[in-house]
């Protein structure tokens, strides 16, 4: 069935529908495994190429429909999750939060679009262990940095944050205001020798005075964080970069496609062909350039399922470094219960990075505060058995009505034991153990002092279901590290230009490439890195 007409069009863009869809062994010179922010961002920059390229994304086209602005849908209900179930690592099931849609994760991502900062380049000591240098340096991102900041429409300003590296531009856009409760928290922060920041986001938002323009998609609402937008205002890899692309005759996208295998050439130098399973059967599709943007989980997992004579362990994987090291963050999602009400709509507007690289008696990293979404009763309730008794006379509104929403971000250290594996069956097992976890704990008794400080008299309560229930620490989100690059074949899967150290055609673009992960957002890298490796494809297959 083609996917519904729904949405904003672009005028005279070429729409995905089945009469487009590839045949049986079709051949192309690009293909891309993957529609979100690294997939959908290498797709629009070399659309202009006139290359034939084609998009491959297991998913749909996410549904318009009232529930996108639901919580109990969308947070309790997980209407826009995969279903899929995979393993932990001790055999038990665990529901992935991830969404298989045109834009990926993006759909519902917070857009809270940052860079890693120019020491997260480099090696960092954490108290838990070592955070490694990656094989390029934060200059040469710095470019793609600017470019990916302009494609995505991020609002912010640069300089406030102390810890913020270099920008060759001003964002494409003004920060976003404070509404007057979060104006107060920023005030009182200043007040106490802190240097709270706008966040830079990327909503498609024009406002004066707290109020957004008629000509404005967004409409400043409070169900962007972690929802998807009805009004298509997020700055999601759909809406910014595969619409986009599909303007161009040279690109298609198919949908409800999964890659399950990529086939090579007899000499396993070359990848051949992409079996895909769709709902009109199987195929083998054929190009020339193959680009892995499944996600830093299945990514991996596609290149263990391509095994064969020529790579016994899976592709790309001579180093056996392939779906390990795995990281996704140490992540909290927590509501600080003030007794001054908080009427705020778009929360997220705020950032402080003051205890990023330390804090008063600890001199390691302790990692990144910025607000979340605001969090409403129905959200609350949904996950108040881990903290309360379930009654029905409990004030879940008095609390929504007077809680601030923070996210808590510290630094996940690589490790070889955590990763991706594949069951004799296929059934995903991700295996994890937390680490570095003493400076999250840390990180959270600096929001505690600091809130207590300025006279919030907090008291902290968990939002579990923001990150998923059944998920360990972090549950998918932030999920970068299985498929790192580097310039030594021993000890990396990609060379610095992404592309496979064993296979001449291959590369990988999404999270999967990370070396670490810093203590910000990855989104913005992944998109920036998408761009400067689209430019080398370019060179290299002019």
């Amino acid at each position: 069935m083609p996917p519904s007409r729904e949405g904003d069009a672009l005028a005279g863009a070429r729409q995905p529908w089945a009469e487009n869809a590839p045949s049986v062994d079709a051949e192309y010179d690009f293909i891309i495994i993957g529609s979100g922010p690294g997939g959908g961002t290498l797709a629009h920059a070399l659309a202009p190429s006139g290359k034939k390229i084609l998009i491959l994304e297991r998913g749909d086209y996410l549904p318009r429909e009232k529930e996108n602005w639901e919580s109990e849908a969308v947070f309790v209900e997980s209407r826009y999750q995969t279903k899929d179930v995979w393993k932990d690592k001790d055999g038990h099931d665990i529901h992935p939060g991830i969404h298989y849609y045109v834009g990926g994760n993006s759909k519902v991502y917070g857009a809270a679009l940052f860079r890693l900062r120019e020491r997260d380049f480099g090696e960092l000591v954490h108290r838990g262990g070592i955070s490694p240098a990656w094989p390029l340096q934060y200059a040469d991102m710095a470019p793609y940095y600017d470019r990916a900041e302009q494609l995505y429409e991020v609002h912010g300003t640069h300089g406030i944050d102390p810890t913020e590296p270099p920008a060759g531009m001003p964002y494409p856009f003004p920060a976003l205001e404070h509404e007057p409760r979060i104006q107060q928290l920023h005030d009182d922060l200043v007040r106490e020798g802190l240097h709270p920041f706008p966040l830079p986001v990327g909503v498609r938002l024009l406002e004066r005075n707290l109020r957004p323009l008629h000509e404005s998609k967004c409409i400043r609402c409070s169900t962007c964080d972690g929802f998807p937008c009805l009004v298509d205002a997020k700055s999601d890899a759909q809406k910014i970069c595969v619409e986009p692309a599909l303007a161009f005759d040279n690109v298609t996208l198919r949908t409800n496609a999964k890659a399950v295998r990529l086939l090579t050439s007899e000499s396993g130098r070359e990848v051949t062909g992409v079996e895909i399973e769709s709902e009109s059967g199987p195929a083998t599709l054929r190009a020339h350039v193959v680009i892995v943007a499944c996600g830093a989980i299945n990514s991996a997992v596609l290149l263990l399922r391509s095994a064969c004579d020529k790579h016994p362990d899976g592709l790309a994987n001579g180093s056996g470094v392939v779906g390990r090291n795995y990281m996704r963050h140490n992540n909290s999602a927590t509501i600080a219960v003030s007794k001054e009400p908080n009427p705020t709509k778009f929360q997220k507007t705020l950032g402080l990075n003051d205890y990023y690289f330390g804090g008063p008696g600890w001199d390691y990293p302790l990692g990144h505060i910025q607000m979340l979404g605001k969090s409403d009763a129905d959200q609350i309730k949904g996950e108040a058995p881990s903290w309360v008794p379930l009654r029905p006379d409990f004030a879940f509104d008095i609390i929504a009505k007077h809680g601030l929403d923070f996210w808590l971000t510290s630094e996940d250290l690589p490790r070889m034991e955590n990763g991706v594996t594949l069951e004799r069956d296929g059934t995903i097992r991700l295996s994890l153990t937390p680490n570095n976890m003493e400076a999250h704990e840390r990180l959270k008794a600096r929001l505690h002092e600091m809130l207590g400080a300025i006279g919030a008299h907090p008291t902290l309560l968990p939002r579990s279901l923001y990150l998923g229930k059944n998920i360990p620490i972090g549950g998918t989100a932030h999920q970068v590290g299985t498929v790192r690059f580097g310039t030594d074949p021993a000890s990396s899967a990609l060379d610095v230009d992404c592309k496979a150290h064993e296979l001449d055609n291959l590369y990988v673009v999404d999270g999967s490439f990370f070396v670490s992960a810093g203590a910000v957002n990855p989104a913005l890298t992944i998109m920036a890195n998408a761009l400067r490796v689209a430019e080398k494809i370019g060179e290299r297959y002019a």
